[in-house]
């Protein structure tokens, strides 16, 4: 097993749903720590920049329009095999589909609105956390 870095986001309807605690206490609980975190409000063109892999499908306006219609914590999280345990923990992208006890089956209200996002794989996770991070905000332990 290894160590490994993934970026974590409580969506904009985590943070009105008042579920950050619950989904940092889960990350804690699965054996992540938290080494970075902050609250931002995304313009249009930061998430259009984060989201760009989805530019020519056609929920990008949507989701970037829902990125972008509160704030959101955005966190590094580190821990052995910290991507797929993160992946885990959030449970499937569609809600309906996520397994009980899950982030995404127990808070998102549907596939968009799916209150948490994360990295998919170490090129993913590297390219996200720079998006986001600064090299001296981020506390590895």
């Amino acid at each position: 097993m290894s160590i490994e870095q993934t970026l974590s986001i409580v969506k904009p309807d985590g943070v009105e749903k008042n579920v950050i605690g619950e989904c940092f206490r889960r990350f804690e609980k699965g054996g992540l720590k938290i080494i970075a975190t902050k609250m931002i409000h995304m313009d249009r063109a930061k998430a259009e920049g984060f989201y760009a892999v989805h530019k020519e499908r056609p929920f990008f306006d949507s989701l970037v329009q829902f990125m972008t219609r509160g704030p959101v914590v955005v966190s590094v999280l580190e821990g052995e095999n910290a991507i797929a345990k993160n992946r885990e923990i959030m449970g499937a992208t569609n809600p309906e589909a996520a397994a009980e006890g899950t982030i995404r089956k127990d808070f998102a209200s549907n596939i968009e609105e799916n209150t948490v996002h994360g990295s998919d794989g170490p090129d993913t996770a590297k390219f996200e956390i720079s998006y986001f991070f600064e090299t001296n905000e981020i506390f590895s332990r």
